[in-house]
């Protein structure tokens, strides 16, 4: 299915370049009384709070580094370009690393965004149910650019108004208070939210996604009844399923499908919308590719043997690279990501794909089930989401017979064991890895430079701890 990508467009132009949240007034205070006028007004304003999204250039989003480079499925490669990703992946980053700031601001700008709608809109004269699908899409919004802050930086300054710049220079909220805002705000997006929208709309926020992202906050917070709840809730609304051939969730023309539940969308436009992985993964032999991250050896060698997911996810030696044929040159550790990458001829710009990030998968909701029941010791029921996981793969193997055989164990450790290595196979190169270890509280074992202590979060962008002295640095920075 081929995604809509207006609203992206719309998204691209409307959200202000990247600056300290902390100097400039907030978004949708310019003027505001004059332009909150009409349903066209309400859609443009929502339309912008979709732009912190994309993972381009043009937005400087590298949360894939944060979890992929600090992890152990990746090392960093390229040219030394970036060295704030050199940074992360020898855990040298500092409070001035660029990425961190280029994120802080780019997931406030979209909040401040959300925030503006959610002040503005309800006054407006429009169809009611037109404003209550926009209202919800802007609580869904907030809620993912909270929890992604919340997640890399820990506790962070909640605004859930629209602020004056003179009240803007606040302290940290405690990130369970955040994680908490999250899924309040899930919770009204998800009875705001419709189950799916018409394909002009395709992209947009959905109610299950809403109730797919509480349900992972709650992993987060290891409320593992509420995972359970939430994870139900999803399953209830009928509207999900794996998709037979794993790698439909990253082909151009078979995305928006079945198995997604948030699918970021990126648009082959050249306006900036464009999904930028396509550059910075790729090979340097491939057409121009940054080869910024490259696949460790030890990462390959957690896939069970015959497993199929290893050849869609990770390139080797002498297999088909997108036209070409790998070589072990081709990257430093002589593997090389696959996903979000496409054929040149698919693309007018490497840096511009329009290969979507699906941030959540139904397979990872499984995944979810699967963990919050093992962790409850509830072993028995772990089992059937974990093995619908593992049939899908099994199914396309070269040998199903003898490939990826049920998990069949009743010691809780082993099964918790196997819900891990499961989501690391499944999922690598989706941006989970290094927050998946941390909330493990395994990244010490996994990582030789990871500090305990300090790494569980990154610190606060030295800048915004300039703009505003009321802000505390994480321990450690």
């Amino acid at each position: 299915m081929k995604k809509a990508t207006y609203f992206l467009l719309c998204s691209a132009l409307a959200l202000v370049s990247c600056e300290g949240i902390l100097n400039k007034e907030p978004l949708g205070t310019l003027d505001a009384g004059s332009f909150f006028q009409t349903a066209g007004d309400a859609v443009q304003a929502v339309n912008a709070a979709y732009g912190a999204l994309p993972i381009s250039n043009s937005n400087n989003n590298f949360y894939w580094g944060f979890a992929e480079l600090c992890s152990d499925e990746a090392v960093v490669g390229g040219d030394g370009s970036r060295p704030g990703l050199t940074e992360l992946d020898f855990f040298t980053f500092t409070p001035r690393t660029q990425e961190f700031n280029d994120f802080w601001v780019l997931n406030y700008k979209g909040i401040t965004q959300c925030n503006t709608v959610l002040d503005k809109v309800p006054a407006i004269v429009m169809d009611e149910t037109l404003k209550s699908r926009l209202l919800g899409e802007a609580y869904f919004l907030r809620a993912w650019y909270y929890y992604l802050l919340a997640q890399t930086f820990g506790d962070v300054p909640l605004l859930v108004k629209l602020t004056p710049p003179d009240e803007l220079k606040v302290p940290k909220t405690p990130r369970s208070e955040v994680f908490r805002q999250v899924i309040a705000d899930c919770e009204t997006a998800a009875a705001l939210l419709p189950l799916q929208h018409p394909a002009a709309d395709v992209g947009r926020a959905t109610r299950g996604a809403a109730l797919a992202l509480a349900a992972k906050t709650s992993l987060y917070q290891q409320t593992w009844e509420q995972v359970l709840g939430y994870v139900s809730q999803v399953k209830a609304l009928n509207m999900y399923a794996l998709m037979a051939d794993y790698e439909d969730n990253f082909r151009e023309l078979t995305q928006n499908n079945s198995e997604s539940v948030w699918e970021i969308q990126h648009a082959n436009l050249e306006l900036g919308v464009g999904n930028s992985l396509n550059q910075w993964w790729a090979s340097k032999k491939f057409g121009g590719g940054y080869g910024f991250a490259e696949v460790t050896p030890e990462y390959v060698s957690t896939f069970e043997p015959g497993d199929p997911r290893r050849q869609f996810t990770v390139a080797s030696n002498n297999e088909n690279y997108f036209g070409l044929i790998y070589k072990n040159s081709f990257s430093s550790t002589k593997f090389s990501p696959r996903k979000y990458l496409q054929t040149d001829s698919s693309a007018t710009q490497k840096a511009d794909g329009d290969i979507n990030y699906t941030a959540i998968r139904y397979a990872e909701v499984l995944l979810w089930e699967a963990e919050a029941l093992a962790m409850l010791n509830r072993v028995a029921e772990a089992q059937a989401p974990l093995e619908l996981v593992r049939a899908r793969a099994r199914a396309q193997a070269t040998d199903p017979a003898t490939a990826l055989p049920p998990v069949v164990v009743a010691d809780q450790q082993a099964m918790i064991d196997a819900v891990r290595h499961e989501r690391q196979v499944e999922l690598g190169f989706e941006m989970h890895r290094y927050f998946d270890l941390v909330r493990w509280g395994l990244a010490a074992q996994k990582l030789p430079d990871f500090k305990v202590g300090k790494h569980e979060v990154f610190p606060l962008p030295q800048q915004e701890l300039d703009l505003n002295p009321a802000l505390l640095q994480n321990p450690g920075y």
